[in-house]
């Protein structure tokens, strides 16, 4: 009977390292630190049946673990794409709108100015005769329109600008996450 038991010191089973808990390890020492087991274990093993079928039980497991933890890793970096993907587009998206909304609100500055340079034109041709009251008051509105505009458009600029800002931060956040996934 003690003829069966192992020459070593150390107990059949398997000591778990801290590189085998890293599952930042690389493969190569992954596998040489298996191959260390297996020879360390090699040597008990010719002379005890038993110890070999707790070597591959022992090797499975490492092996079904290591898959576990790179299909867990794999998993939480796709989240982590998916979801700056989505806020990229979302800022995209919101850039596209901001950018039709200056269009617009340049095309309405231009018809106003037209219309108050109409009217201080026909203001100017009639030199002689005096503007009715209610010329008057629509051209007070348009002036307080034409500021209200050119608010607007200082506004919008400050938000495409912020726009501009964003899109350059998810750029680096996306270049940052590549290589952290590298």
């Amino acid at each position: 009977m003690s003829s069966q038991l192992p020459h070593n010191k150390e107990p059949p089973y398997v000591r778990k390292t801290l590189s085998d808990s890293c599952p930042a390890s690389s493969a190569a020492n992954t596998k040489s630190l298996r191959h260390e087991k297996l020879s360390r274990l090699g040597s008990s093993a010719a002379s005890d049946v038993s110890n070999d079928t707790s070597t591959n039980h022992a090797e499975s497991y490492f092996l079904r673990r290591e898959n576990r933890l790179s299909a867990k890793k794999k998993a939480e970096e796709e989240k982590m794409n998916n979801d700056y993907k989505k806020m990229y587009e979302k800022a995209l998206a919101t850039n596209q709108r901001l950018k039709s909304r200056l269009e617009t609100s340049k095309q309405e500055l231009a018809v106003i100015q037209d219309q108050l340079h109409k009217a201080q034109n026909d203001k100017t041709d009639d030199c002689g005769s005096n503007m009715l009251e209610s010329e008057k008051k629509e051209s007070w509105s348009l002036k307080k329109k034409i500021t209200e505009m050119e608010e607007q458009l200082k506004v919008k600029a400050e938000l495409k600008q912020e726009n501009q800002r964003l899109k350059d931060e998810n750029g680096a956040l996306i270049r940052v996450i590549t290589k952290l996934s590298k």
